[in-house]
């Protein structure tokens, strides 16, 4: 904060406006725009991860295992996103702190569901009540992203499957006629090339993670859209620096940022499937070499 703003009410102008997006609410809004970057940089990663998993469950020769991996593609993709955002992270922070609340407090005789509430001793809470606030904010960003991995992992799951099935199949056929294990044409023949076809499908469903990010707000994560509303409502008088509804500058901001970030991607995908496509067999691959 400037020297000259240590009197708001006497300013005007620019020197106003300086002090007022200089303030230490200003500051954790600014720092939710990296929020939002790293849970993109650490819930894509994730759930593709989680995805590619899920896909080679789904076509294993083992039945408990492709019964598990196509439940899960079917199931998390037939249910609403927001329905899993908000179990996820709730459901596994109950299972952590009833197993806590087993080893810690074997003593505790009371039910841990007692009608609506769900109550644990003390020291089975976890963070605990005499964390510092960072830790609190750590452990629900964890469980936000574990919730994004999940439900986006089932849809990249789907289409990574479904990038497998596009290989060629006279590939796959060749190399096992010159030898190769299963193993190698996975590793050889089918990886390299499945990314060709998985990776329209996956720009896709980065952009619709993008979008989602906004419901960390619903999981109780101080994100852009809970600092915007915030700072932009209302101030009366009471307040030190007072304004009108602001909103609508906030979220316009909000806007751009969104623009800039899917324009970006769009640009980075586009040269990422050039590369992949370069000297593959597809229409991509023949206008890469072209343009090479």
């Amino acid at each position: 904060m400037f020297e000259f703003c240590a009197e708001p009410k006497l300013l005007d102008g620019f020197r106003w406006l300086a002090c007022y997006l200089t303030t230490a609410k200003h500051g954790a809004f600014y720092a939710s725009f990296g929020t939002v970057l790293l849970l993109l940089a650490i819930a894509a990663p994730s759930a593709l991860l989680f995805g590619f998993f899920g896909a080679l469950s789904s076509r294993s020769h083992i039945l408990p295992l492709r019964w598990f991996g196509r439940s899960y593609i079917a199931m998390v993709r037939g249910v609403p996103d927001i329905v899993f955002f908000l179990f996820v992270p709730i459901a596994l922070d109950q299972l952590i702190e009833l197993i806590r609340h087993k080893i810690l407090c074997p003593d505790v005789l009371e039910p841990i569901w007692q009608g609506n509430d769900f109550i644990v001793c003390d020291i089975a809470k976890l963070p605990l009540g005499t964390d510092p606030q960072w830790i609190h904010e750590i452990y629900g960003f964890g469980l936000a992203v574990l919730g994004f991995a999940i439900v986006f992992g089932a849809f990249a799951g789907n289409v990574i499957a479904g990038a497998m099935r596009a290989v060629p199949k006279a590939q796959i056929e060749t190399g096992s006629a010159y030898g190769m294990t299963n193993r190698q044409i996975f590793w050889r023949i089918l990886l390299p090339q499945l990314w060709v076809y998985a990776l329209p499908g996956l720009s896709n469903l980065w952009m619709i993670l993008v979008k989602a990010t906004p419901l960390l707000f619903l999981l109780g994560v101080e994100d852009i859209v809970y600092w915007a509303r915030e700072l932009g409502g209302s101030k009366t008088s009471a307040y030190t620096y007072a304004h009108p509804d602001w909103r609508v500058y906030y979220f316009l901001g909000l806007l751009v940022f969104y623009l800039l970030l899917t324009f970006l991607s769009e640009k980075i995908f586009a040269r990422l499937m050039q590369r992949l496509s370069y000297g593959q067999a597809t229409m991509a691959g023949k206008t890469a070499k072209v343009l090479s």
